[in-house]
């Protein structure tokens, strides 16, 4: 047989009349500790910093430089600017100064690998139009 059981709340649930000072001193504690949850600065962007630094060092081992030195002089600058501010407590600004540095990097790499790619197709347009005046000078010589 099932016994029907009643749960009491202890008395210290029971509402109570609160003075005027206490709301304001809650209010006065939360919005201390809303501060200084904000005022506590978040951690240094380090992954995003060794993302872009490795993404400008893979791009200068390929030769970008000497594609799209632009692209990675950005790279560079932005790469720097978010050490500096990382060394002004700035790390949200940091965390974007490193991202555009790695995607300016990336961006760098890419039209490097697109002028390269043009560079040889015109190598092979101007092999292919030699070829076809050897062909022509042969067989002209040969009739």
């Amino acid at each position: 047989m099932i016994h029907a059981h009643k749960t009491f709340l202890p008395l210290y649930f029971l509402p109570l009349k609160v003075s005027k000072s206490v709301p304001r001193l809650a209010i006065i504690l939360t919005g201390t500790l809303l501060l200084s949850a904000c005022a506590s600065s978040p951690e240094a962007p380090t992954q995003s910093l060794q993302a872009a630094q490795q993404a400008i060092t893979t791009a200068e081992q390929a030769g970008v430089a000497d594609y799209s030195s632009i692209d990675l002089s950005k790279a560079r600058a932005k790469l720097a600017a978010a050490h500096t501010a990382v060394e002004h407590d700035e790390m949200v600004r940091a965390e974007q100064l490193a991202d555009e540095a790695f995607i300016s990097a990336k961006l760098a790499s890419a039209r490097a690998k697109e002028l390269k790619a043009e560079e040889v197709n015109t190598q092979m347009k101007a092999s292919t139009e030699t070829l076809k005046l050897e062909m022509r000078r042969n067989t002209g010589q040969q009739q």
